[in-house]
């Protein structure tokens, strides 16, 4: 058999009953044909499902008569717009008003709008406006805080639009714009001084000035301080009642720090003689001039009027010049600059003629207390030191001081009237040198000196004798922090023990003071010589207050609250008169970059 009669006979059997099942079941069917079912009727609707049927679903008379009611609406609309109003022949002015803000029936409350928004706004919505505060409305009379935003007494509640415009006037006058911002918005930024190109170059001349156009220039002290006569430090003789110091306790109140964190740490730190300005620089190679205004007016504590960067030039000494408008700034460089304040013109000294071997930096200088005078310390030669004294006025080279001491010159200071300096070596030799007769009248060894670092003069005494100055007090500091207070006017009561030496080669220190554990860095009188800070910049916090002529240390500051950090600048300085008395202004500058201050009663 093959396989296809195979298949065959294989689903005939199949075949066969599903014809048999599909007899049964039409007979079933046929069987159930002759049963009759009864179907209960449809129930007819009442008149109140009609009616929400028609009003759910509607229906065609209803759809005719709304088409039919539409288009009489229309018709009618445009009749209205035809008919005369009365009001064709009124201007715009009359047919609108303002809402000047009248008191509602309901509360009484002020709502105000302005329209003068003079706030300079992008090309580009702001991401913070919200058409809901056209909606929202802010009570400025029931928050105290808010009530500076009114512009009258009555005035209450105004919207959110309103609102957020007097938050920016408010702040904008808190917070004037800087220069950068103004630039960036499209306003013309204003435009720097050129320098001079008359300035003279003598060749005869013992300096070189360099007046290139690429020093930077910055506007003159006028137009940085509009009104100078409110700004005058009225400390002068009989400006204010002296008044002397308590010993043990000091009076003394921190007051608002200088704005701002400079980018490297404070090495020189000096106040004007005449004007409440602080001027502060370090190796970040930019001045920092701020004005001292702890207290309103100013909006914002002891602003910053102007800085001036020098590229490429970290600056480690600035000073005013102590009767005119000229900041004096030197580096580790062979050269230095004076920016004159009153012109905005920055000079640069390249060199001092006969003296480049000796003089290779520049970056420490002292000037003399009556501005004639400028002293550089010139590099350290084998067996001593040498000291460069140039006019202060046309910086040409006058004398020069040569001390004989073992590792060169540490430190130098003017004598009060300006006729001479005391000079210290790093052995611990101080010398005395009288500029009027160009010689060294006095030669004096400090006691116990390991490493002589900084000295100090100070105070004045009633002998007046010219060859050795008229301060009273001599501090020389030392790299063991052993700081030596001594007394002139012990040494000058006695008789001297010769003419030519009007000192004792070694006298006794008044006081030695050893709070310092390591190398004193600074040393710095007040004024009235009552008040002596000495600091340390090796160690955190490293800061005393002496008093003087008692030669005390004052024990109730600073506390372990002060934030004083690693000193690496101080001044002090007359302040203000109040009530009669002077009070005097401290400046300490540490390594973060901070300029903290202290007034002292």
């Amino acid at each position: 058999m093959s396989r296809l009669d195979q298949r065959s006979a294989v689903q005939q059997p199949e075949q066969s009953g599903s014809e048999e099942e599909e007899e049964v079941v039409y007979e079933q069917e046929s069987d159930n044909s002759d049963v009759e079912f009864e179907v209960d009727p449809e129930p007819e609707k009442d008149e109140t499902e009609e009616e929400l049927e028609q009003l759910v679903f509607g229906d065609s008379a209803g759809f005719r008569r709304g088409l039919t009611a539409f288009a009489n609406d229309q018709d009618g609309e445009e009749e209205d717009a035809q008919a005369d109003t009365g009001l064709e022949g009124l201007d715009d002015a009359d047919l609108f008003f303002t809402d000047v803000g009248q008191a509602n029936q309901a509360g009484g409350a002020v709502v105000t709008t302005t329209d003068d928004d003079k706030t300079l706004r992008s090309r580009h919505p702001a991401a913070w406006e919200d058409s809901d505060d056209e909606r929202m409305m802010v009570s400025l009379a029931s928050v105290p805080r808010l009530r500076k935003l009114r512009i009258t007494e009555a005035e209450d509640v105004v919207n959110g639009r309103e609102y957020e415009k007097r938050l920016r006037h408010q702040f904008e006058l808190l917070s004037p714009a800087p220069e950068w911002a103004r630039h960036a918005l499209g306003r013309p930024a204003s435009k720097k001084r050129r320098l001079s190109e008359n300035a003279s170059d003598d060749g005869d001349s013992d300096i070189d000035m360099d007046l290139d156009e690429d020093l930077p220039s910055v506007a003159p002290l006028s137009k940085l301080l509009r009104d100078a006569s409110s700004l005058v430090r009225q400390s002068g003789p009989g400006a204010g009642k002296k008044r002397k110091l308590r010993p043990e306790v000091i009076d003394i109140q921190r007051q608002k720090d200088i704005p701002g964190i400079q980018p490297s740490a404070i090495t020189s730190i000096s106040f004007h003689p005449t004007l409440p300005l602080l001027l502060t620089s370090g190796p970040s190679s930019t001045l920092y001039l701020h004005h001292l205004a702890p207290s309103p007016p100013a909006p914002t504590p002891n602003p910053l009027l102007t800085s001036l960067h020098i590229r490429g030039t970290p600056l480690s000494t600035t000073a005013f010049h102590p009767t005119d408008s000229r900041i004096f700034l030197s580096a580790r460089r062979r050269y230095f600059h004076i920016w004159n304040l009153s012109s905005g013109r920055v000079e640069k000294v390249t060199r001092v003629y006969g003296q480049q071997h000796e003089q290779r930096t520049m970056e420490t200088f002292k000037l003399s207390p009556d501005g004639k005078l400028m002293a550089l310390l010139g590099s350290a030669r084998k067996g001593g030191g040498v000291i460069n004294v140039l006019s202060a006025s046309s910086l040409q080279w006058i004398t020069q001081v040569r001390v004989e001491s073992r590792n060169g010159i540490a430190d130098f200071a003017w004598w009060r009237d300006s006729k001479g300096m005391s000079i210290a070596g790093k052995s611990g030799e101080i010398t005395e040198w009288f500029v009027l007769e160009r010689r060294i009248t006095a030669r004096w060894q400090d006691e116990g000196a390991v490493g002589t670092t900084t000295i100090a003069l100070g105070g004045q005494h009633e002998f007046v004798k010219a060859t050795i100055g008229t301060d009273r007090w001599v501090i020389v500091g030392s790299s063991s922090g052993i700081v030596n207070i001594y007394d002139r006017r012990a040494w000058l009561a006695s008789p001297p023990p010769n003419a030519e030496q009007p000192l004792p080669s070694q006298p006794k220190p008044t006081r030695t003071l050893d709070q310092l554990t390591t190398p004193t860095s600074h040393l710095t009188f007040s004024p009235d010589g009552q008040l002596l800070a000495i600091a340390s910049k090796w160690k955190r916090d490293a800061m005393r207050l002496v008093h003087l002529p008692s030669c005390t240390v004052f024990k109730n500051w600073p506390t372990s609250n002060t934030p004083l950090g690693r000193i690496t600048g101080v001044a002090i300085a007359a302040g203000e008169v109040v009530c009669g008395e002077v009070h005097c202004v401290m400046a300490v500058g540490n390594e973060q970059g901070k300029v903290r201050l202290w007034e002292i009663r």
